[in-house]
């Protein structure tokens, strides 16, 4: 009995020393996972001031960003208005220059008109005596002359007409409006008041120029007006190109400046030649950038070739090129689809 009582006894010990380790065991597990869970929370914690101290960092450089923004975007604005100031600025200047050409080229035909004027008034005169005293042949030879005279005064009249019409269409604020038009006869008009205007600039500037119309061009649909402050700007570089080489050369140079025009039927082509100064290989292909130049400060804004540019290759569909060899010349050619007259 005792034996039995023993192994019974000794049973329940252990019985009882396995439940304790078990609960030991699981006492361990939960500790051990309290540990973990206060650690995952203190990370948790860690990370979320880690994340509040991100988010106010970047709220602010979202705010400073912003900030940038709206400077750049001021920047901009004032970029394009200066830009836009700039623009209208070299327009004025073209503008000037054609002025300073016709203010030189329309006093020719209105000192044609005050001549003839006068000589018909005196013709007059003279018919109305040979009528009172029964000259009628006489009479009839000063009424031919006086028609004479008045058809020069209509013609130099109508040159002038043609002159001021040329200005203020240059002057005009952009419309966009494309109208047919003799190119042959805008380039000539163009080549002679840059010409002049040179020459109202620099009384000692002496040049020879020459136009080479081509004879089947047709009138063609054009932006005139945008199409004038092209050969304006490429006649008023050729002219300043040649002036500044005949400053430099001995007086053997003769300076010369060419336009010449072909008319390929689906194509038009128009080319300024001068043998000025040429342009150097090493700048040739910023010569279209804009605000770039290479006359001293205040003789130009760098907008001219830029703005020719954009108006032939974007307003009209064509290209602009440029040949030339330093020293020696320089041709700007401009192509562009005829629109013809319909």
């Amino acid at each position: 009995k005792a034996l039995v009582s023993y192994e019974a006894f000794s049973q329940l010990e252990k019985d009882l020393h396995k439940d304790a380790v078990a609960e030991k065991f699981i006492n361990l597990q939960i500790a051990h996972r309290a540990e973990q869970a206060n650690m995952e929370a203190e990370n948790f914690r860690l990370r979320n001031s880690e994340l509040a101290g991100l988010y106010e960092k970047l709220k602010k450089q979202k705010e400073k960003t912003e900030q940038q923004k709206l400077m750049a975007e001021a920047s901009l604005q004032q970029l394009k208005e200066t830009q836009t100031q700039l623009v209208q600025k070299e327009k004025m200047a073209s503008l000037g220059e054609l002025t300073a050409g016709i203010a030189h080229e329309i006093q020719n035909p209105l000192n044609f008109v005050n001549n003839f004027a006068e000589v018909s008034r005196e013709l007059v005169e003279e018919i109305k005596e040979s009528i009172r005293l029964g000259k009628e042949g006489e009479a009839t030879a000063l009424l031919v002359d006086l028609e004479s005279n008045l058809s020069r005064i209509s013609n130099h009249g109508k040159r002038a007409d043609a002159i001021v019409k040329a200005m203020l269409q240059h002057s005009r604020s952009d419309s966009g409006r494309k109208e047919p038009a003799d190119l042959n006869a805008l380039a000539e008009e163009y080549l002679r008041l840059s010409f002049h205007g040179m020459r109202a600039k620099e009384k000692s500037f002496q040049a020879q120029y020459v136009m080479e119309p081509d004879s089947g061009m047709q009138k063609i649909v054009i932006n005139v007006q945008d199409i004038g402050r092209v050969l304006l700007n490429l006649c008023n570089n050729a002219f300043y190109s040649v002036f500044k080489k005949a400053q430099q050369q001995s007086d053997d140079y003769l300076p010369m400046v060419s336009v010449a025009t072909h008319y390929l039927g689906d194509t038009v082509e128009l080319t300024v030649k001068d043998n000025g100064l040429g342009v150097p290989e090493k700048i040739r292909s910023k010569i279209f950038q804009p605000f770039f130049t290479t006359k001293p400060a205040g003789d130009g804004t760098g907008l001219g070739l830029s703005l020719s540019y954009k108006i032939i290759t974007k307003e009209h569909g064509g290209e602009m090129t440029l040949d030339s060899r330093e020293g020696e010349y320089a041709a700007f050619t401009i192509r562009f689809p005829a629109r013809n007259m319909k």
